[in-house]
């Protein structure tokens, strides 16, 4: 036995231990830290010292978990105890969507935003029903081996890699963008700086140990962001309510927003309906016909596409690649619900604490309170990355909320000296800072904010690492060992993964520079993209012995190429997509002016202005009957199936010993059905 072997087996027998005392000694430096605030210790100064305490831990792991053996790197030498690997899997899963969007979602949209809580959630069951068990029993390292062998070929690879590369690229720059925002906060740093220097922290957690190191890491900081989403919201409920559980409080939370949006309608304010992903006016009785088949058609899309986008997402299954066994797959499947269970069933109760603390604390104050109080500068921090408006303007600097008011109120006298009431409809937050900026807005402790910051952090690391892992993989294991040097040996093989890994981070890091989007949307495309091109190939690759090659070709090209045609299109190239289209959409005669006024007005004069125009009107009217961008895959799911089955009736069918592999692998007894010939190969 190596001395890496023995090592491993010994740190295995004391995980318990491990992270016990991981979880008490981060415990006692955040009880220290608050100790130090209370004694005059400088804001930033505990910023600072959460991220180097935290990426400095996870560093740490990563360094010490580093290997030179293959199946350490891929899958963490297929040896991870189920609670372990169902903690690891809820980090890996639980990304800044999650820990910083979620909450927001639930805020802006109420009710509605519960469409992400059930698609997400419920996605674990067809993970564990469908998917993960039967997987691990093949026996791989990624998901395009196992499409490699079930479909037969370089063309299957191929297309799978394709949509891998395509669906994790777009999450983990949504991750990235997660680690600027966060670190530009605690940091008080140029977002873009922060973008890089949260790269350094996704890197260092994942290029030497590769899977072994990201699965250690992930544990770690699992207990990081569960015990900070907790913390603030814990404390409120105990504060309001003299009971630590927010989960059985916020329903009188809930009761008294109601109260008070009531009593702000009758003063005048306006409480403006949220403009989110889907209709805030879904349910309502006034709704009827057409358009309220649209926002059922959107409401539950958007469920179907997250639940089948989570159990094809290659990230989320690499995880069951690593347990000891089918059955420890099945197992942590279950432990990774319950991990995920503590966070999910926090969050409506988040976002209502979140919403009292804002009319509480910011409407009815006026502008230089807002500005010169102690325990309100957050808002120019926010406001600095593009988080938080005030009158319309991002609330930089009191000069400029005071005259975008002036303009916004129609104040003709000194502006200088103007100092308003702020309502409600003046006040803008978006959703990826409720979260880490409610313990602020309550007035907790600043080192209660560094907390949930440090836990959004490892949040979005954790997903991150193992995104830009299964990238690097793909690329590194199915495009440069299986089709371009199979001969390559061990080193060189861990050599090209690594420097794959730190490309695909900075391509990521760069277009994360840009935030083309909110957190939460650019997630929602990840799922549509897997579902579309993943799901239907892996099912019927399981559960049907008679899909073809050929079947699975034409399936993955029709199902992932609509899919990313209706996003690119509806999202990018929205006018020329609506003037292709336009008899399959469904808009509002008053949407449809809209656009042809703003069509007209570029017509007129081609400016950027008029283009932005232009464009922001066609998003509303480019769409096939009402379905948005961030439900695309209702599209190309069933095309998916469908094609696979017509094509499948009418080409050859798998040979007799491919039939004979699939009915084994659904067995749930026995062991892995094929071994690793890459293992195998170099005498593992």
């Amino acid at each position: 036995m190596s001395v890496e072997q023995a090592g491993g087996r010994d740190f295995l027998s004391n995980l318990g231990r491990v992270y016990s005392l991981y979880t008490f000694s981060f415990l006692g430096c955040v009880i220290v830290l608050a100790v130090l605030e209370q004694v005059g210790m400088p804001k930033p100064w505990i910023g600072y010292a959460f991220v180097a305490l935290t990426i400095g831990v996870y560093a740490a792991i990563g360094i010490l978990s580093r290997t030179a053996e293959v199946s350490e790197y891929y899958v963490a030498g297929r040896k991870v105890p189920a609670m372990y690997n169902g903690m690891a899997t809820a980090a890996d899963w639980m990304s800044a969507a999650s820990f910083i969007g979620m909450a927001g979602s639930l805020y802006l949209l109420g009710y509605n935003g519960l469409a992400f809580i059930l698609g997400w959630t419920g996605g674990f069951v067809l993970v564990a029903t469908l998917i993960a068990p039967f997987l691990r029993k093949f026996g791989a390292y990624t998901i395009p081996d196992f499409f490699s062998f079930r479909y037969g070929g370089k063309v299957a690879r191929t297309l799978a890699i394709i949509v891998l590369m395509s669906c994790s690229f777009t999450y983990v720059v949504a991750q990235i963008v997660g680690t600027g925002l966060i670190g530009a906060r605690l940091l008080n740093m140029d977002y873009v700086v922060a973008v890089y220097v949260g790269l350094v922290g996704i890197l260092v957690c994942s290029m030497l140990g590769g899977m072994r190191a990201v699965t250690w890491t992930q544990v770690a900081q699992y207990i990081v962001l569960i015990i900070a989403y907790l913390i603030p919201v814990v404390i409120l409920s105990a504060q309001q309510y003299g009971i630590p559980i927010p989960q059985l409080t916020y329903g009188d939370v809930l009761a008294k927003i109601a109260a008070k949006e009531a009593a702000l309608r009758a003063a005048g304010d306006v409480v403006v309906p949220a403009v989110g992903y889907i209709n805030p006016s879904f349910g309502n009785p006034a709704l009827s016909g057409a358009a309220l088949w649209v926002e059922y058609v959107n409401y539950f899309g958007l469920i179907l596409c997250l639940m089948v986008g989570t159990a094809s997402l290659p990230h989320v299954l690499m995880r069951f690649f690593t347990t000891p066994s089918v059955r420890e797959a099945r197992k942590s499947v279950g432990w990774s619900l319950l991990f995920i269970f503590i966070l999910y069933f926090t969050a409506p109760a988040y976002a209502a604490f979140a919403k009292m603390e804002v009319y509480n604390n910011v409407v009815g104050q006026n502008l230089a309170t807002l500005f010169s109080a102690d325990n309100l500068s957050w808002i120019r921090s926010y406001g600095r990355v593009g988080l938080i408006q005030i009158c319309g303007v991002d609330a930089t600097t009191l000069e400029a909320v005071r005259t975008a008011c002036a303009r916004v109120m129609q104040h003709t006298g000194d502006v200088a000296s103007f100092n308003p009431t702020i309502q409600l409809r003046h006040f803008g937050i978006q959703a990826d800072a409720i979260v880490i900026s409610t313990p602020e807005i309550a007035g907790l402790p600043y080192v209660i904010a560094g907390l949930v910051a440090a836990g959004g952090l490892a949040a979005a690391l954790s997903t991150a690492d193992g995104l830009l892992l299964a990238m690097a993989n793909a690329l590194s294991h199915d495009v440069y060992y299986k089709m371009i040097d199979q001969n390559a040996s061990t080193e060189k093989r861990l050599v090209v993964a690594r420097v794959l890994l730190i490309v695909v981070a900075i391509a990521a890091a760069y277009v994360a520079s840009f935030r083309p989007a909110d957190i939460v949307a650019m997630v929602a495309w990840a799922f549509s993209l897997a579902a579309a091109g993943f799901f239907p190939a892996l099912v019927l690759g399981i559960w049907w012995k008679k899909a073809t090659t050929q079947g699975a070709i034409w399936g993955i090209v029709v199902g992932f190429g609509i899919t990313l045609y209706y996003l690119v299109g509806t999202r990018y190239y929205a006018p020329a997509f609506y003037e292709t289209w336009k008899g399959l959409s469904i808009a509002t005669a008053a949407q449809f002016q809209a656009y042809e006024a703003a069509k007209a007005a570029y017509a007129a004069a081609a400016t950027p202005a008029n283009w932005v125009v232009l464009d922001r009107t066609a998003q509303v009217v480019a769409n096939w009957w009402g379905v948005r961008g961030i439900s695309s895959g209702v599209f190309g799911l069933p095309l998916g199936f469908l094609v696979i089955w017509a094509v499948s009736k009418f080409t050859e069918e798998p040979s007799q010993e491919m039939q004979n592999f699939i009915d084994e692998i659904r067995r749930p007894k026995g062991g892995v059905v094929m071994e690793d010939k890459a293992a195998s190969a170099i005498g593992h």
